[in-house]
This record gives C-alpha cells, sequence and structure tokens, in this order.
C-alpha cells in the first residue's frame, strides 16, 4: 500500500483515522550545497526515501504511519558560504518541531518520527532540543534517531563511518537510486574523491566546508556512487526509523 500522506487527506478522512496505531513521521533536511552534482535538495530526497521505507517497516507490524509534509528550512551554517544554501537559526527549527509535536498530540497520535539527513550540527543539536522539550511537557514521544552516531552509524557503509559522506558515495548512491533525474551524471563520474573527513573537522573545531576541505561543497567518493548502493542504503535507513520508533513505544508502554 502506498504511504499514507497527511496533506492529501480530507478533515473527515484524518479525524477517522485509527489513532492508537497512528505515527507521524516528519523528513527532514535542508537547503543547501551538495557539491556540484547533486541538487540543493539532496537532504530531503534522502530524507523522504527513509521516511517511506520506514513507514512501510511500520506498517508491516501493524503501525499506521503517516507521512508529513518535510521540514526543508533548517540551520545549515556549515554550507552557508555557497550559493543556493538556506540556513535559518537553530532556535526557530526547534520552536517548529515543538509547535508541531504539540500539534500532534492534540491530534492524539502515538509518536513523531523524525526521518533526519542533515547533519551538520547545528541542526542535530536543534532536534534534541526540541525532543527534550516535548519531553518535558508531556507530549508524544519525538523519536529521532542520529544516524551520525552508535548504534546506527557502523550499518550505513564505509564511507559514512569515515566522516568524508557529504555528497560523494553514501548521498549520491541514495540519490541515484531515489531520484536519478536530479543527478548531473557527468560531472559526478568525473570528481576526484576528497576523503577530508567532516566529522574530524567538526571535533578538530571548524566550522565550514571551506575550513573543512571542502572547497566545492562535496567530501568522499562521489564517482563510486551506484543506484544499487543507494537501494539498500535507503532499506537501512528505513529499518533504522523504524527500530528507533518501535523501541521508544515499548519503552513507553512499559514505563
Amino acid at each position: 500500500m502506498p504511504t499514507r500522506e497527511w496533506v492529501t487527506m480530507t478533515w473527515e478522512e484524518a479525524r477517522d483515522l485509527d489513532r492508537p496505531r497512528a505515527v507521524a513521521i516528519l523528513p527532514a533536511g535542508a537547503i543547501e550545497a551538495h557539491g556540484p552534482h547533486l541538487p540543493l535538495e539532496t537532504d530531503i530526497v534522502i530524507a523522504d526515501a527513509m521516511a517511506r521505507a520506514g513507514a512501510a517497516r511500520l506498517e508491516a507490524v501493524g503501525y499506521l504511519p503517516i507521512l508529513l509534509p518535510p521540514l526543508a528550512y533548517t540551520a545549515a551554517p556549515f554550507a552557508a558560504g555557497f550559493a543556493g544554501t538556506i540556513s535559518v537559526l537553530p532556535a526557530t527549527v526547534t520552536a517548529l518541531l515543538l509547535d508541531i509535536a504539540r500539534a500532534l498530540t492534540r491530534e492524539r497520535f502515538i509518536a513523531l518520527a523524525v526521518a533526519n539527513a542533515h547533519l551538520d550540527p547545528a541542526h542535530l543539536g536543534s532536534i534534541s532540543a526540541a525532543v527534550a522539550a516535548a519531553r518535558s511537557e508531556g507530549l508524544l514521544p519525538v523519536v529521532a534517531p542520529d544516524v551520525s552516531r552508535k548504534p546506527w552509524a557502523p550499518r550505513l557503509g564505509e564511507e559514512f563511518r569515515s566522516g568524508a559522506c557529504h555528497a560523494g558515495r553514501y548521498e549520491g548512491s541514495i540519490v541515484m537510486a531515489a531520484r536519478p533525474d536530479a543527478v548531473r551524471e557527468t560531472i559526478r563520474r568525473a570528481l576526484p574523491p576528497n576523503p577530508a573527513s567532516l566529522s574530524d573537522a567538526i571535533r578538530a573545531g571548524k566550522a565550514t566546508f571551506e575550513e573543512a576541505g571542502g572547497s566545492r561543497a562535496y567530501f568522499g567518493w562521489p564517482a563510486d556512487a551506484t543506484a544499487t548502493e543507494g537501494m539498500a542504503t535507503i532499506a537501512t535507513l528505513g529499518d533504522i526509523l523504524a527500530e528507533a520508533v518501535t523501541a521508544a513505544l515499548s519503552d513507553r508502554k512499559s514505563a
């Protein structure tokens, strides 16, 4: 069955949903530079693919997943020096996520799952703040697995684990699988590797792609990307989202 989308329903269809099983899924990405070969919406494409894969797995175990429109505007200071990037304050993102959680609590959803594909530290911090604030307010659980950390990161491939994974093989493969028309193939195939690790740069106090060694806003091995790998990675991301949601709801029931 195709993923149910909140915005395509009528208000009466939304009213009549089976609320005790309803999990809202919010794809979260950014509008930012992703090399000369991938579109500004790359993170949104990845987040949407993750959300849909996770929804299929949640439905298979008895939940009713509902896909929300994506969160596209967020904090993206690392890419702010490149044309096309739109970055907003982290506090804005936290406030928006918290308002969404409040609205979904009123709508009697049992959880809000954030399928996040944007790994800028400022953005991750804004999500963590929203998760904590929702918990302190007694709202529905906001489940946002941080794929850059254990236990999730080891499942996402060698390039991802190296930290050299912005618009490289990892992200390029997913876009090739989900939106092949969006990839500038001639440019992608000709790009040399950039093994500079973003995660190492962040730990060293670097604050931009340029400082981290990404003068063209990419890191990793873009020429090695394949749609086959992308399909496998999307499946893994879906597993991660579904596992995080089921674990959070199981913990809530047992509390």
